[in-house]
């Protein structure tokens, strides 16, 4: 199997007088892991099923290598797609599932089965080929799903937020077969999700969406790092957004310092503010610090437990949080 490069130009999707998505404009390189991020209602679903071909496109264009498949069906895209809720049919085994798409065209049943058996051995799920759906668990309910994509050796699998029937612990599993499978078959992958920490666990390209526009795309570290609007910054999580003389900054959570205001040197002798405590949350390696400024904005430490050990705090304690230069990050309001 081997991956195209995906190509959405100026692609627009229309519900009456809604628009879901907005003109957007993406490039998804050959065997790249893509993930569309935002919060329900951002569009990444709609822009998902439009290439797939489930949704028509009200404007634009879509592109799979140097095709043009705005208009083809979906059995002619060179796409496969795995959703939510993994549509297995119940009264078929696993391995019939898998072949289900070959027995529709026409594929002889004992080379139809071959093939089912070889792509179930790819997700692991050999020893599993005769059992029906409801004999699986969650995880391996989705492992065939995945292997009945994959059978039909796709240029691109759009996956529909594949993991969020699963628990933590298989969900974080599963990721690392998701990433493994990808890099092994070099297949383009895009997937969508509302989760900050599966995007940035998955994805080569991170692509932030709001409102049906895409707010920023770019490598994890960088989208996180270097979030150019209040929004990524704020969904992304992890960041601070404070209202600086010349404009809004971001600051990291783990970048913030805490003092006890009295005798400490205040936002005076360096970039800060003084604050309240509101909430302290023990999280395992650090701990969360709520504050209140006078300026009734909220703010979020990360503290080592050492250091928090070393200089507890608690609910009402007045504090001096600071941070350096280097530690700011300008951004937009807006996109």
């Amino acid at each position: 199997m081997k991956g195209s490069t995906l190509e959405l130009v100026k692609v627009t999707k229309r519900y009456g007088q809604a628009t879901a998505v907005d003109a957007i404009d993406l490039r998804v390189e050959a065997g790249a892991y893509c993930c569309l991020l935002g919060p329900s209602g951002c569009g990444k679903s709609s822009t998902l099923r439009m290439i797939a071909g489930h949704e028509a496109v009200t404007e634009g264009d879509i592109l799979l290598g140097p095709a043009n498949v705005t208009d083809l069906p979906p059995a002619r895209r060179g796409t496969a797609m795995m959703f939510q809720s993994y549509a297995l049919f119940p009264h078929l085994s696993c391995v019939d599932n898998v072949a289900f798409s070959l027995k529709m065209r026409g594929v002889d049943k004992a080379v139809r089965r071959a093939r089912a058996m070889e792509t179930l051995e790819l997700v692991a799920m050999t020893p599993y080929a005769d059992r029906l759906p409801a004999q699986l668990s969650g995880g391996q309910q989705q492992r065939v799903a995945l292997a009945r994509a994959l059978i039909t050796e796709p240029q691109i699998l759009l996956l529909d937020e594949p993991l969020s029937a699963l628990d933590p612990f298989l969900r974080i599993k599963m990721r690392a077969e998701l990433k493994r499978l990808q890099k092994e078959l070099g297949i383009t992958f895009v997937h969508v999700t509302h989760g900050q920490d599966e995007a940035m666990a998955l994805a080569d390209v991170v692509v932030v969406m709001n409102q049906g526009r895409i707010e920023q795309a770019g490598a994890p570290r960088e989208v996180f790092n270097a979030p150019r609007t209040e929004f990524v910054a704020r969904f992304m999580g992890g960041h601070n957004i404070i209202a600086a003389p010349d404009g809004l900054i971001a600051v990291r959570a783990d970048r913030l310092s805490l003092k006890p205001a009295a005798g400490a040197a205040g936002p005076s002798a360096g970039l800060g503010v003084e604050a309240v405590v509101r909430d302290v949350e023990y999280q395992g390696s650090y701990v969360q610090v709520g504050l209140e400024t006078g300026e009734a904005r909220e703010l979020a430490a990360q503290i080592s437990e050492a250091a928090f050990d070393a200089a507890p705090l608690a609910p009402g304690d007045r504090v001096a949080v600071t941070w350096t230069a280097a530690d700011v990050h300008r951004i937009s309001p807006v996109a």
